[in-house]
């Protein structure tokens, strides 16, 4: 897929505020604080500032919707895990990830997960939410230039202590090095594809 355009739509917290949904499947970002959504959007899009980056984790409070050549949207939502945010607000974005979540716009997830790190509660609770929803998800391991092939192996193995994945069904990526950048385009330009076949058959 190329990606000819790349524009902010809009910031939403409750549903009433997300765009007018399009005839495409929509493609969400997830994951905890710092693993890296604005700059794997960044990546894909080839556009360095589209979204937002901050040292600081837990600043993506809000919803923000990107669309991409006039014909599907890039949701990028609140990070999770923050422990340095408040109680409060923490649940504010718990339940504005789980209002998007939860509602009927026709989506599909990726949820980032560091490859450094073995997935928390949070992680395995996201999945398990997904799982239970029904709600098509894949997995992207972000942060791929901070480790060598051989350390890769081992955070793969680790990983695997909490989570069954087969490599060939996850995504690799490096925003650094625009690693994976080809493979998860390739993959939203298929299920793109899926779903217009699917829809002119209806």
């Amino acid at each position: 897929m190329i990606i000819k355009q790349a524009e902010f739509v809009k910031s939403a917290v409750y549903e009433k505020d997300y765009p007018e949904e399009l005839s495409n499947i929509e493609f969400a970002f997830v994951g905890r604080s710092n693993v890296g959504k604005s700059s794997l959007i960044n990546s894909i899009t080839r556009r360095g500032k589209l979204a937002r980056i901050s040292k600081t984790p837990g600043r993506t409070q809000l919803i923000n919707y990107f669309i991409i050549n006039n014909e599907f949207f890039l949701v990028d939502l609140p990070g999770y895990g923050f422990a340095k945010v408040p109680k409060a607000m923490k649940a504010e974005w718990g339940q504005t990830m789980e209002r998007y979540l939860a509602s009927k716009r026709k989506k599909l997830v990726f949820v980032l997960l560091d490859i450094r790190r073995v997935p928390t509660a949070e992680d395995m609770d996201m999945l398990h939410w997904l799982d239970h929803f029904d709600i098509p998800f894949k997995i992207i391991f972000t942060k791929m230039d901070k480790v060598s092939n051989n350390e890769k192996f081992k955070c793969l193995k680790a990983i695997r202590t909490k989570l069954e994945f087969h490599n060939e069904d996850v995504f690799f990526h490096s925003s650094l090095k625009d690693t994976g950048r080809d493979e998860i385009l390739d993959y939203i330009e298929e299920i793109l594809n899926e779903e217009k076949i699917q829809q002119e058959g209806n």
